[in-house]
């Protein structure tokens, strides 16, 4: 995979930061009970689609969640589309993905633990 110009970076990182306020601020109505944070964001070389990365706490219907969160796409657009106008001449379009990091190092933490657990073998 290619590595991402400055130019994606700093636009990724404005869409990052305002996702991020807006999940805060709204959050709830989109996935109530859960806390919400975007782990990453990545832009296409032409910055006309942000995928963006959601990670959530509190909550055990992480799945339900992100497809509610899919079906208010638009919603969260236009959100964002105010929120960075002037910095912005085109509002990309978003694709949600769930960031399934923090399980995956849960997961594996089980597994050395489990590892360790276990009698050594003679050499």
């Amino acid at each position: 995979m290619a590595t991402e110009s400055k130019r994606q970076q700093r636009f990724a990182g404005v869409i990052q930061q305002d996702l991020a306020e807006l999940f805060q601020r709204d959050g709830n109505n989109w996935a109530p009970g859960a806390f919400i944070t975007v782990t990453r964001v990545r832009v296409t070389p032409d910055l006309a689609i942000a995928r963006v990365y959601l990670s959530f706490l509190n909550t055990k219907t992480a799945p339900e969640d992100i497809k509610a969160i899919r079906a208010k796409t638009s919603e969260i657009r236009y959100k964002l589309g105010s929120r960075i106008k002037n910095q912005a001449r085109i509002v990309p379009q978003l694709e949600f993905f769930l960031d399934d990091t923090n399980e995956y190092v849960e997961h594996m933490d089980k597994i050395f633990d489990e590892i360790s657990k276990e009698p050594r073998q003679p050499d």
